[in-house]
């Protein structure tokens, strides 16, 4: 398309500053379906009689929707505009919590989390404005990202306190109701006011540190590079899924009780928002490549201190801690996508990978709960997760040599 100066002067612009706190707003409240279950966890698991495994299973369903919705919602935003997505979002959030507190059997409470609450509704607060927000900013992009995905972790620290409230004053099955009633609601809202398309796809290709995005990432087919960063994606989620997942039913194993592991969620989430902020004034003066490799060395970190330390004041510093580490990790896919990719395909090349570090999420959940079913312990799975986070290690190592590679070939000639 051509240039033209009115989407430039859009660019950083406060249009888009305002633009992105609607984003912050809407992501705040789709979390609102990630987050749920890790603290209805033990009191589902009892209602239904199940074992922890079979009680992990609808935030498995919920990930693999969240991440194959992601990939639709990201072509329709694509093509159509963020709003479309954002509207049918609303909707399948207000479905799907209804149909989960009419479940009579874990079976169809899991069918709600994946196929509504997650496929329909949450995914559209997460991929499609990654992507959107990615768009609108050329100077600030990581910081902007950041704050996008800060939405995400903010939702992590408000939801899980209050529902865990709602949960023992009221029941599940009733704050279940609340929820769809409030979230349809004030999602179909703050939907209107994003209407307007991105500037950035009526610009020549922009460059990003001199990297501009081409047909060629990291000297690859798209394919090719599209496919090691969903990898990538995978092996980090299934990692960081393990706290985040079992923390509450962790500390009730301990003698700690659920409340204090919402409350250690709800710390995880809020350092993680932090994290994120910083991570993305980082990722503006070194990429999302390195910005990348340094969260998956932290969190590894912060995965080996879980093992030795189980005490109640350990768990909340290490929680902090783990949040602090980890928390920058997915929106750096975003701005990768970004620095390496064309813009018109944004949206989906960004659904995509999230998609796959969905999956993580979801196997990494599931996993977890296996584990601790067949050995009684949580300490497996921490290593589990760590071993996983050494393979996210090794493919971003990968690809931030092939980056370089180009520029060392160019000083030997010289």
């Amino acid at each position: 398309m051509p240039h033209t100066p009115a989407a430039a002067d859009l660019i950083d612009s406060a249009t888009a500053w305002r633009r992105l706190l609607v984003t912050l707003a809407l992501m705040t409240v789709g979390a609102a379906g990630m987050y749920i279950v890790p603290v209805v966890l033990p009191a589902v698991q009892a209602d239904f009689g199940v074992a922890r495994a079979d009680a992990s299973l609808p935030y498995t369903l919920l990930m693999v929707g969240f991440g194959l919705g992601g990939m639709l919602m990201g072509r329709l935003a694509d093509r159509f505009g963020v709003a479309l997505p954002l509207s049918l979002g609303a909707v399948g959030m207000g479905l799907g919590f209804g149909a989960a507190a009419l479940s009579h059997n874990i079976w169809l409470f899991a069918l709600a989390h994946g196929m509504l609450i997650g496929l329909l509704g949450s995914s559209a607060t997460f991929s499609p404005l990654l992507a959107d927000t990615s768009l609108w900013f050329v100077r600030r992009r990581g910081i902007a990202v950041a704050v996008c995905a800060s939405g995400n972790y903010l939702g992590g620290a408000l939801w899980p306190p209050i529902i865990q409230h709602f949960v023992e004053s009221v029941g599940w099955r009733q704050t279940y109701w609340g929820l769809a009633v409030f979230c349809s609601l004030a999602m179909l809202g703050l939907a209107q006011l994003m209407r307007q398309r991105p500037p950035a796809l009526a610009l020549a290709p922009v460059t990003v540190r001199g990297v501009a995005a081409s047909d060629r990432p990291f000297g690859l087919t798209l394919g090719q590079a599209q496919a090691l960063l969903c990898v990538a994606g995978l092996s980090c989620c299934v990692a960081m899924s393990m706290p985040q997942v079992h923390i509450v039913a962790y500390c009730s194993d301990l003698g700690f009780g659920a409340a204090r592991g919402a409350e250690m969620l709800s710390l995880m989430l809020a350092c993680g928002i932090v994290s994120r902020l910083i991570s993305g004034a980082i990722c503006d003066r070194i990429g999302g490549l390195r910005t990348l490799l340094l969260g998956s060395v932290l969190q590894t970190v912060a995965l080996l201190l879980f093992i030795p330390f189980d005490g109640l004041v350990s768990l909340y510093v290490i929680s902090a801690m783990f949040g602090l580490f980890q928390g920058g990790i997915v929106p750096s896919y975003a701005i990768i996508v970004r620095e390496h990719f064309p813009a018109a395909q944004a949206g989906a090349r960004v659904g995509t990978v999230i998609m796959f570090t969905m999956v993580g999420m979801a196997l990494g959940g599931w996993m977890s709960g296996k584990v601790f079913d067949l050995t009684g312990s949580y300490n497996a799975a921490f290593l589990n997760g760590i071993a996983w986070n050494l393979l996210n290690f090794a493919v971003v190592l990968f690809l931030l040599r092939r980056t370089l590679r180009p520029r060392s070939s160019m000083l030997m000639r010289s």
